[in-house]
């Protein structure tokens, strides 16, 4: 059994590592380690995550990808979800989370007989669906209350926007002059890709 690590966290100032420790005890408890990481800093309603990709990427049939909540997984729209899961699914990879109890088993190995391991799966993957279904509703409703607390600030006239990362903007310019791809510059930078766009568009129209 391979057991394959993901950790994510949201913004580049947040540590994606956090639950490192909480992975490792947990695997411990049942006599199993860690074989890889993967960490990154990524919105988890984005489905291009170079670290998700390339976890899966690296799987075979059998591993295990395991996240300290599906939330780390997904906050993923539905039919992107059901894509990332078909995915998983393809690759024969099999789902264990800290916060998923009914995904615990999977690490015990093979059940004692194919009907008991095929109950096991079903569950599992109606559990899945559900908790990613409430990580994502969770999702929209920061959101939604995040624009309605900027709006209401910009009615009284106190709203200043997210202050600028005037180093990380710079550190991102010197990375696109360089002739990095988005991708690579977020990466090295600890951006957001869509913070790499930006900037991209500032420096297309100041030297236009």
């Amino acid at each position: 059994m391979f057991i394959r690590a993901y950790l994510r966290a949201s913004t580049a100032d947040q540590d994606a590592s956090r639950a490192r420790a909480s992975l490792e005890s947990f695997v411990a408890d049942h006599d199993q380690k860690v074989a890889s990481w993967y960490v990154e800093n990524a919105s988890g309603a984005a489905s291009d995550r170079h670290e998700l990709r390339r976890l899966l990427e690296d799987a075979s049939s059998g591993d295990i990808l395991l996240v300290e909540a599906i939330d780390r997984l997904s906050r993923l729209p539905q039919a992107e979800w059901e894509r990332l899961r078909t995915e998983i699914e393809g690759k024969g990879l099999r789902v264990v989370a800290l916060d998923l109890p009914t995904s615990h088993a999977a690490l015990g190995g093979n059940s004692s007989d194919e009907f008991t391991a095929r109950m096991l799966d079903a569950v599992n993957r109606m559990m899945l669906d559900m908790v990613a279904a409430i990580a994502r509703k969770d999702y929209e409703q920061r959101r939604l209350r995040q624009a309605q607390g900027i709006a209401k600030a910009k009615e009284k006239g106190v709203y200043k926007g997210r202050p600028v990362d005037r180093d990380k903007h710079a550190r991102i310019r010197e990375l696109l002059e360089k002739d990095f791809s988005i991708r690579k510059t977020a990466e090295i930078a600890g951006a957001a890709p869509s913070t790499v766009q930006k900037v991209k568009r500032k420096m297309a129209a100041s030297s236009a």
